[in-house]
């Protein structure tokens, strides 16, 4: 049988308040959440790298997710993170993940999938995964810069055949690498949704057929890429680029070297904006500067969100 969830449009990688002693602010949280669904999101995401998912112990993770699914509802789909070490621990995450709540599940890739003729490794864990645990997943193409692996050919081609892969979200931040695995994913599957990750392409992604974009940046100026995906649909490909020459200074500010720095930025925008009211990050993460708080104020400005 094979596992049905569409995933399409913009899908915001939530952040995750916390409090001075790097605890999960959990009323912050959801006031969070509920300003994040005023927009017309195809979905959410939770406990992926934009919330820290990889630096929460497992039972806070199925916490943030039992609290959006509390907000959230039926409203849209949850897709929760899936940062995992080894095999058992994977499935038996999956499986509380499903039970708490989640739509499906983004596998992030681990150490043992990197080096030479690594497919039956990657294929084996995810195939794991799926036929025990028994949720969608989304295969993840991260760039190495966050820990991330970038899949050959034949790796993705077995991931693919897997029933249930339901989309793939593609992170390499390289837009040939992007275009190379949207064409295999398109003329392999119909089924397998390509959602682009790569904050610095957003609108060339959709104008070449992502589905949809699953971002940390879809946290800031969410209304404005809504529209712009909006408008790629509809093929009004001018006022799109619009939206993205206005959005795309504030992404390049955000994602910035040093990339690992992006959830601090990202939470102090939210700060500038009204959203949330602190902008700590657990460690190892360190908050930033002055002076990088202070070039986050300026493209806010320039964005005109400020």
């Amino acid at each position: 049988m094979i596992i049905m969830l569409t995933l399409r449009g913009i899908i915001p990688a939530t952040i995750l308040p916390m409090n001075e002693k790097f605890e999960i602010d959990e009323d912050e949280l959801k006031g969070y959440l509920r300003w994040i669904l005023r927009f017309r999101i195809g979905g959410i995401a939770v406990n992926v790298d934009t919330g820290e998912g990889p630096h929460l112990y497992p039972e806070e993770r199925i916490r943030v997710l039992k609290i959006a699914r509390e907000v959230v509802g039926d409203k849209v789909p949850i897709i929760a993170g899936l940062p995992t070490r080894f095999t058992e621990e994977a499935v038996r995450h999956a499986r509380e993940i499903r039970e708490a709540g989640a739509d499906a599940t983004l596998v992030f890739p681990i150490p043992a999938f990197r080096g030479p003729k690594a497919a039956e490794v990657v294929y084996r864990y995810h195939e794991a995964i799926g036929t025990r645990a028994r949720i969608p997943m989304i295969l993840f193409q991260l760039q190495p810069d966050l820990g991330g692996i970038e899949y050959d050919r034949a790796t993705l081609l077995k991931l693919l055949g897997l029933k249930e892969v339901v989309a793939i979200k593609e992170a390499s931040f390289d837009a040939r690498k992007f275009v190379e695995t949207l064409k295999l994913v398109k003329d392999l599957s119909e089924r397998v949704a390509v959602l682009s990750g790569n904050d610095n392409f957003i609108y060339e992604s959709l104008v070449l057929g992502a589905d949809g974009a699953l971002i940390g940046f879809g946290t800031l100026g969410t209304d404005l890429l809504v529209e712009m995906y909006e408008l790629v649909q509809k093929k009004e490909y001018e006022e799109a680029k619009e939206i993205a020459d206005r959005l795309q200074p504030l992404a390049d500010v955000i994602f910035a070297p040093p990339v690992r720095n992006y959830r601090a930025r990202i939470k102090e925008a939210l700060v500038m904006l009204g959203v949330i009211e602190k902008a700590y990050v657990r460690p190892p993460l360190l908050p930033i500067s002055d002076e990088e708080k202070e070039r986050v104020r300026e493209a806010l400005k320039k964005a005109e969100l400020l």
